[in-house]
């Protein structure tokens, strides 16, 4: 499996593609901002991208989904509880303005457990609600795809419409520090010192 973690926007935001090394199939997750950049790294690497997927459904995950429908025809998957961000009168006209007149596209819900699979590789999906309903985290080997859950240094903000402090906390402890100390963590912002993190870091901050 081969990731990509591309910095994109002023929010600083993390876009990961990740490919499959023998097939040329890839996903992207959190397209947004910087659309020539996230091209060109799928350019460089040869990749087919069949699948886009948000972690959650804050515009500064999903504002490139619009874009990269029309130019690759991937489908979207986001979890069944924040499909709605998706449908928001806001968002539907930001895509607008950002590219062009809207397109027809396949659209996919996420529940805990679900398997992603591209070419020979595969993610799976934990639902880990606090920063949204529908956050979730992608596990793949010994990769954990943590969007605004978990950051490495900080987690996701609670302050915001749907978030819920109890619920973040418990996401983190529960679930992600369950993983193995040396799993990686592949945050969805760049707003720690560094741009990844393990477990086993992870654990000084919340254990």
């Amino acid at each position: 499996m081969v990731i990509e973690q591309i910095l994109v926007g002023h929010m600083r935001v993390f876009c990961y593609l990740i490919g499959d090394e023998s097939t040329k199939e890839a996903i992207l997750i959190d397209p947004a901002f910087d659309f020539d950049k996230i091209l060109s790294m799928i350019d460089l690497h040869e990749f087919t991208v069949t699948k886009i997927i948000n972690t959650h459904g804050h515009f500064d995950h999903i504002g490139g989904n619009r874009y990269f429908i029309k130019k690759t025809g991937a489908e979207i998957l986001i979890h069944k509880e924040d499909l709605c961000y998706l449908e928001k009168t806001t968002t539907r006209i930001v895509d607008f303005l950002r590219s062009g007149r809207e397109t027809e596209y396949n659209l996919k819900t996420l529940n805990d457990g679900d398997v992603i699979e591209f070419g020979n590789s595969k993610l799976t999906v934990i639902h880990t609600p606090g920063h949204s309903p529908g956050s979730i985290c992608l596990y793949g080997e010994g990769n954990l795809f943590t969007g605004d859950t978990l950051f490495t240094e900080g987690m996701g903000r609670t302050d915001i419409s749907g978030g819920n402090y109890l619920q973040i906390m418990k996401s983190i402890k529960e679930k992600i520090l369950r993983f193995p100390d040396e799993t990686v963590i592949w945050p969805g912002h760049h707003y720690g010192r560094f741009p990844i993190s393990t477990v086993k870091e992870q654990k000084h901050y919340y254990l």
